[in-house]
């Protein structure tokens, strides 16, 4: 990817009439008035010129808003930068050696945008044409096109690996055989969620005698192992990883082996707490219960997991894998559910942690019952990746135990897993679906959409597989802004981006998922909805600022915003051809805001 053009020069020969302002005006407030009218007036020449088609008005539109919110004194206070300084140095050749490529390229883009010359390569603007003909022909030529625009759909996700093909079957079970061969385990041996639990891998020179690892990724564990980040694979989920080094289970590796730009990260904090991006501890009012909205609380009794996503919002409240010590015991159990019963304004509880899913049958139906037993609560979630991680947990026993909570018209009982990527989808886990559908619990999933889930249509790919195997799509979330988790983040204009040019394209019951991003101490903000959040300024280094509104702010007198750094969009799209992307693929991306 050529980043030579994303420069001062550069800037000013694509747009001289912005800069033409900037040696007009008298100050920088003079150089603000300019820009607004022209904003306003390009929206309005937009509006009049009768051969723009709508996509093409609501572009300049779109970046007429951005510039203006980015050039607005209180944004310019707001995120500590001023966009219209840099212009107008950049426009009176001052030195500005801040300025990096990245931020170039976006103020390019946003600039080629409100002047009406931003590419325009969505695969429905390439498929789907204007049609002069009427009636019944008309209905044929679209549906022609419709034809070919879902010809390319389907390709693009066809190229991303699914563990239902039978090669990946095979795959996977010769996998098994050799992590078996090892442990010294047999078939009975290997669906016994016990089993697993006893044999999961916790340190580098056991998982290396199981899977070839990077230099890069053995270096990482190994510096993890020093400073004591916790760390473990079940045998189930390391059968899931390829034999040889390549990019086909990327996403599975990423969700449990900690790159060495988060081991560093994290290897230098002493208080843990400093890691609860979700302040957590503030919403609080209780011990092991969290509470953002009105009608739902969590209740995390159990503090640990079968194995660790490295991205996890909670995993700095885990000691280590599977640790001793981790189910806060049944007295602080039942004051939780007490406290939950005293406040029946609550009528959902998820059940979370951790994963409760870990505990034995005894314990969790021991809790299960309690919380069944508060009249106000219609609705028990229970949020577990073991469907994912250890699908044999799930037994004909559990779901029975599950299921007997179940009372139609009077109380739900709902699984909210976790699948990340189509390759973890397996016949294990289809099956440990099939236990709680054929017992009347729906299952949802919640996909962080991370680096590793990001490329064209992959995620789109997931949400049709999912739905074939019983998980409805539930949440989209933005990967949670923190500096550890770097290497998993993606820019927001990606997710909506990805919303917008490819989720949009399956059918409406295989797109049932919101994205969101997570607002700390206040919860879920939707990223469809534009009035939940505004463009700051773009900073720097190119990384968009953004500032969310609670989702209280209709419903509340007084509620504070939430200010977050983005990831640079140049950056990201430079690490996906550096991966072997086609980034002319992405290049709306600039313009979703």
């Amino acid at each position: 990817m050529d980043i030579s053009i994303f420069n001062a020069k550069y800037l000013k020969k694509i747009s001289p009439r912005v800069f033409s302002f900037v040696n007009k005006a008298n100050n920088i407030e003079e150089l603000r008035k300019l820009l607004f009218d022209y904003t306003f007036k390009a929206e309005q020449n937009a509006n009049e010129d009768a051969s723009d088609d709508a996509s093409h008005i609501a572009r300049i539109r779109d970046c007429g808003t951005a510039l203006r919110n980015i050039i607005k004194k209180s944004s310019e206070d707001a995120a500590g930068f001023s966009m219209l300084q840099a212009l107008w140095d950049i426009g009176r050749n001052q030195d500005r050696p801040d300025l990096k490529p990245a931020f170039y390229a976006d103020l390019l883009y946003l600039l080629l945008g409100l002047q009406g010359q931003a590419p325009r390569k969505a695969l429905d603007s390439i498929h789907l044409t204007a049609i002069k003909s009427n009636g019944r022909k008309a209905a044929r030529e679209r549906s022609h096109q419709l034809d070919n625009l879902w010809y390319e759909v389907d390709r693009r996700m066809a190229a991303y690996p699914y563990g239902l093909d039978e090669e990946a079957v095979v795959r996977r079970d010769r996998r098994r055989t050799k992590i078996l061969a090892s442990l010294g385990g047999t078939l009975e041996d290997w669906q016994n969620w016990r089993w697993q639990i006893k044999n999961i891998i916790r340190t580098p020179e056991a998982l290396e005698q199981l899977v070839k690892l990077s230099g890069q990724q053995r270096k990482a564990l190994k510096l993890a192992q020093k400073n004591k980040l916790p760390f473990g694979i079940t045998p189930y989920y390391l059968s899931l990883m390829d034999d040889e080094l390549s990019n086909r289970d990327a996403a599975i590796r990423a969700q449990v082996l900690p790159p060495m730009s988060y081991v560093k990260e994290v290897a230098t904090i002493e208080d843990n707490s400093c890691l609860d991006f979700m302040g957590e501890e503030d919403t609080s009012p209780q011990d092991l219960i969290t509470r953002r909205y009105p009608a739902i609380c969590i209740l995390k009794p159990y503090n640990t997991c079968p194995q660790i996503c490295v991205y996890c919002q909670r995993n700095w409240e885990i000691d280590d894998v599977m640790a001793s010590g981790a189910f806060a015991g049944m007295e602080q159990v039942e004051a939780a559910i007490e406290w939950i019963t005293d406040h029946p304004a609550i009528h959902e509880v998820l059940l979370t942690g951790g994963d409760p899913l870990a505990m034995g049958n005894d314990t969790l139906e021991a809790i299960l019952s309690k919380i069944a037993a508060i009249p106000t609560v219609e609705r028990i979630r229970i949020g577990s990746r073991t469907l994912v991680t250890m699908p044999m947990r799930i037994t004909e026993g559990l779901a029975s135990l599950i299921a007997q909570h179940r009372k139609p018209g009077r109380r739900e009982i709902v699984i909210m897993t976790h699948v990340q990527h189509p390759y973890e989808i397996t016949p294990d886990m289809v099956a440990a679906v099939d236990k709680f559908r054929l017992r009347g619990i729906p299952v949802y999933n919640q996909l962080v959409y991370t680096y590793y889930a990001s490329r064209r249509f992959e995620a789109t790919a997931l949400r049709r597989y999912l739905r074939l195997v019983g998980i409805d799509p539930y949440y989209t979330f933005n990967t949670k802004g923190k500096d550890e988790t770097l290497a998993y983040r993606v820019p927001i204009a990606r997710i909506l981006q990805e919303q917008q040019e490819e989720a949009r394209m399956l059918p409406g019951l295989a797109r049932t998922d919101e994205a969101v991003f997570n607002v700390p101490r206040h919860g879920k903000s939707y990223l469809r909805s534009r009035e939940y959040r505004h463009l700051l300024s773009i900073l720097p280094d190119g990384a968009r600022m953004y500032e969310f509104h609670s989702w209280e702010k209709k419903v509340s007198q007084e509620t504070t915003t939430f200010i977050s750094t983005d990831v640079p969009i140049l950056d990201y799209l430079q690490r996906l051809s550096k991966d072997g992307e086609s980034v002319s693929d992405y290049e709306t991306i600039w313009y979703y805001f």
